[in-house]
């Protein structure tokens, strides 16, 4: 399995080789500096996570993930979320539908139907490997092969915050659309991961 994350040399190097050939990217680099690197563990217990904190505040999403530890003991085996009843998982802050969404997962990786350790090669046959399981969208699984493997041509054009920041970036009138960026995209393989990451900081970035 690929170590979590894109390294900060290969991030620095993707986005040098980029501003070297597109004016606005050079631009936005030299306004915001490079993006710290973020890495993620590959496996069951990231995925899990994701769908913890889907549509609850980072905040929140902690409070229920200790929860779940408290009332699973060993969270990283999938086993002992199958084994567990509705009601403990409701306990910990899980709703019907989240219980539906980990009770997916954990069957999918128990059974050994999705083994993590062995996602195609391929980008898009990766993602629909894992939009296979309740709960996990194209999001979702773009943003774990980013931060959990290290793909460095990943792009995740439906992002709201990378979407505004190209936009801005780019100088464009409005926001672009998922399929628009998508489009924008194609001169920037095969960099598009590194590219994601500095979007996500530009979009942090005071601007002047």
């Amino acid at each position: 399995m690929r170590a979590g994350g894109i390294s900060e040399e290969v991030l620095r190097s993707s986005l040098d080789a980029l501003a070297s050939g597109d004016a606005a990217i050079g631009a936005a680099l030299s306004h915001a500096g490079y993006p710290p690197p973020r890495y993620n563990d590959p496996g069951y217990v990231t995925l899990l996570r994701t769908i913890v904190g889907q549509q609850v505040s980072l905040p929140s999403a902690r409070a229920i993930w200790s929860k779940l530890e408290a009332a699973l003991g060993a969270v990283a085996d999938p086993a002992t979320l199958t084994a567990a009843s509705e009601e403990a998982l409701r306990g910990a802050g899980l709703s019907r539908q989240k219980i539906s969404y980990a009770r997916s997962l954990a069957d999918e990786v128990s059974s050994g139907r999705l083994n993590l350790e062995q996602l195609p090669e391929d980008d898009e046959a990766a993602i629909a490997e894992l939009v296979r399981i309740k709960g996990i969208g194209r999001w979702s699984a773009e943003i774990y092969l980013l931060f959990a493997e290290g793909r460095q041509d990943i792009w995740p054009a439906g992002d709201l915050a990378v979407q505004i920041a190209m936009g801005r970036i780019l100088d464009l009138a409005d926001k672009p659309s998922e399929r628009q960026l998508r489009e924008l995209a194609e001169p920037w393989r095969p960099h598009r991961g590194p590219l994601a990451i500095f979007a996500w900081h530009f979009y942090k970035t005071p601007v002047l």
